[in-house]
């Protein structure tokens, strides 16, 4: 079965939280602080959520699609803004919102969802997109692609 661009990311991302929240509740939690560990969930889904946002505005701002399932309808390649230093600045929001989640549940075995998370984007939904963006722009598209690295 090939499941490029079948799920929609944030379906992805919402059943590896479930996965993370049955890895938590099925052994004990971390020794690490709630004290610690509140501030790291937080920092890590602040940052999410935000990347996410600023990811969302530049491509309203550029009227390109945000349909992660129809990468071919893309009017341009979004540079700006986050798209400066990661070219998928919205799976690595969703990435840090995982990971925010996982500090919160305290369990370090629910850190194999946010990287189930990664492995599943990349191999079904980046490399994909990357295929489509570089049938549609070309030349332009692979010297972003040299430029700027897919997660960090």
């Amino acid at each position: 079965m090939n499941l490029e661009h079948k799920i929609p990311p944030p379906l992805v991302a919402l059943a590896c939280a479930g996965l993370a929240w049955a890895l938590a509740a099925a052994w004990p939690a971390w020794p690490l602080p709630q004290a610690l560990r509140l501030p790291l969930a937080a920092a890590c889904a602040l940052l999410g959520l935000a990347l996410d946002a600023w990811s969302l505005w530049n491509f309203r701002r550029q009227r390109t699609t945000v349909n992660p399932l129809a990468p071919e309808r893309a009017r341009s390649v979004v540079q700006s803004g986050p798209y400066r230093f990661t070219r998928n600045p919205m799976y690595l929001g969703m990435a840090l919102l995982q990971l925010g989640w996982c500090f919160w549940l305290g369990q370090p075995l629910a850190l194999l969802a946010p990287a189930l998370f990664v492995a599943y984007i990349t191999r079904f939904q980046i490399q994909p997109e990357e295929r489509a963006l570089r049938a549609k722009f070309g030349a332009p598209y692979e010297a972003y692609l040299r430029r700027v690295r897919r997660w960090l």
